[in-house]
């Protein structure tokens, strides 16, 4: 029986994007990859599954121990079409969802396609990787997010020991890569995203917004955050959980209600 790793890869900007093609080059050093990836951009989506439209499945590209397919779906149609009908009858090792074209820290994590992929992974008791470059260009340099993504994946297939669910979020900051400083275990940053929405007039007279936005880091001195481990030349590795309960706030709820 081969002892080689199967490797599951999606991500949120489509199967087209540079990203995607530096996580495939992360992956195979490890064993086979089997990839779904969306058609089309899908960032933002979160968790959002497709429930009122057909989803189509088709083969992009088939080689020796690589092989991706499309969706026209988002990212967590992606694994729940790989889990619930490509991979019934095999063992995935490991789930890496991007590499994403922007950052993931801090709040980000609750908007990320990416990373919604990466939690979902984690329900089928799969360890999974959400791997982000905070560079939104389309030809972004993935040098750095390549050799470290490849460290964090490393440790992850060969430490079997490591708790279940497991899902790390894990952003490499837009600095060449010999400047990268190394990897940090973060916590995420407490912020917010304040949006703004440009209002326009399309050629026909009808009006429409823009949406636009700048994050507010509510502890910029905090050391142990991600945000502060990505704008001090390393990579932030924060262990996602999918329970949202604000355990904190318990107690004085039961005097109350």
């Amino acid at each position: 029986m081969s002892n080689e790793k199967l490797i599951f890869l999606t991500n949120d900007d489509s199967y087209r994007s540079k990203g995607f093609a530096a996580a495939i080059e992360v992956a195979r050093q490890f064993g086979r990859v089997i990839a779904i990836a969306p058609d089309a951009p899908q960032s933002g989506m979160s968790q959002a599954i497709t429930i009122y439209n057909p989803l189509y499945l088709r083969k992009v590209r088939d080689e020796e121990n690589v092989t991706v397919y499309s969706l026209n779906g988002t990212p967590v149609d992606c694994v729940k079409m790989a889990f619930d009908h490509l991979f019934r009858n095999e063992k995935v090792d490991l789930v890496i969802s991007g590499i994403n074209h922007g950052s993931n820290a801090a709040v980000n994590v609750l908007y990320s396609g990416t990373m919604g992929a990466a939690i979902e992974a984690a329900f089928y008791n799969i360890p999974s990787i959400g791997l982000s470059l905070t560079d939104h260009d389309l030809d972004a340099d993935f040098e750095g997010a390549v050799r470290y993504g490849t460290q964090v994946v490393k440790a992850v297939l060969e430490n079997d020991g490591l708790p279940k669910p497991l899902c790390l979020n894990v952003n490499i900051p837009d600095i060449p890569c010999n400047e990268i400083k190394g990897i940090r275990l973060s916590r995420q940053t407490r912020g917010y995203w304040r949006e703004e929405f440009y209002q326009r007039t399309d050629p026909h007279g009808r009006e429409y917004f823009w949406l636009t936005g700048a994050f507010s880091n509510a502890e910029p001195n905090a050391e142990d955050t991600d945000e502060w481990a990505l704008a001090n030349g390393y990579v932030s590795v924060v262990p996602v959980q999918v329970d949202l309960t604000a355990y904190s706030q318990m107690e004085h709820l039961k005097n109350i209600l």
